[in-house]
């Protein structure tokens, strides 16, 4: 599961304040790599502005989000990268995967050239080489080969969700940040996501952020979860631990709801 002693991201009192409003406050946790955390809770609980912040999206008030680069070691992503720097971080070593998959989708260009500009982000050239990579995406994420060369708006909205994971993961990220990634599925489409999630997760070993409010995505995905409310970790531990026997009387009423739908 987690298969280094050494931590890939370390988020230290993070805050967002939004004028006199808290977006999140004072959060801190540890990612390793292999592991998946869930960051749980209803709408409005700061999960979403947690994510953005330590993806990199926004400037956080005040903390750090101390992160181990390849090349040189752990670096803080705001006071420690330059703005080219984080860029480059973000369409190489990480990933992003939206609720909407038209936010990370170009709708103009084929499905096989949304795989291929990533691929040439990092400095492929070959266009043989480029077509037959994003053709053996499609394969992973169960899209038929005759597909390639369609615009994502002919596909539906389970496979360019399917379309936007290979185009994020085909560079082997090693960090990837998931939003609500079955949210405006129906239920058939969400159990083949969730599925095609989880194994490529695991065949891949990546390190994953993942913000939903759905209990059971986090439950099928997450090594380990934290549950928000109102800007705040109000309880944190095991995926299991946490669902089967909540602490906090926040969680309890999160995992009761869930129980009694």
């Amino acid at each position: 599961m987690i298969g280094s002693h050494d931590v890939l991201l370390n988020v230290e009192n993070l805050t967002m304040m939004y004028g006199a409003r808290v977006g999140c406050e004072e959060v801190s946790f540890d990612l390793w790599p292999g592991e998946v955390l869930g960051i749980v809770g209803e709408s409005g609980s700061g999960k979403s502005t947690l994510l953005r912040c330590i993806s990199g999206q926004v400037a956080p008030t005040h903390g750090a989000i101390n992160y181990k680069t390849r090349a040189n070691g752990v670096r803080d992503l705001f006071t420690g990268m330059s703005e080219p720097e984080r860029r480059f971080l973000m369409r190489t070593d990480w990933a992003f995967v939206h609720q909407n998959p038209r936010d990370g989708l170009r709708m103009s260009v084929s499905a096989g050239a949304n795989i291929g500009e990533r691929l040439m982000a990092v400095g492929q050239r070959h266009y043989g080489n480029i077509r037959a990579t994003a053709q053996d995406w499609l394969g992973k994420v169960e899209i038929a080969d005759e597909r390639l060369d369609d615009l994502p708006s002919t596909f539906s909205g389970g496979m360019q969700q399917r379309l936007q994971i290979a185009r994020n993961l085909v560079t082997s990220p090693r960090l990837v940040f998931m939003d609500e990634p079955t949210g405006g599925l129906d239920v058939s489409v969400q159990a083949k996501l969730l599925d095609l999630l989880r194994g490529l997760v695991q065949d891949l070993g990546l390190s994953v952020v993942i913000v939903t409010h759905d209990l059971a995505v986090a439950r099928l995905l997450s090594h380990r979860l934290m549950v928000m409310q109102q800007g705040r970790v109000v309880e944190s531990g095991l995926t299991d631990q946490v669902l089967d026997d909540p602490q906090h009387p926040y969680t309890q009423l999160l995992v009761s709801s869930i129980l009694q739908a």
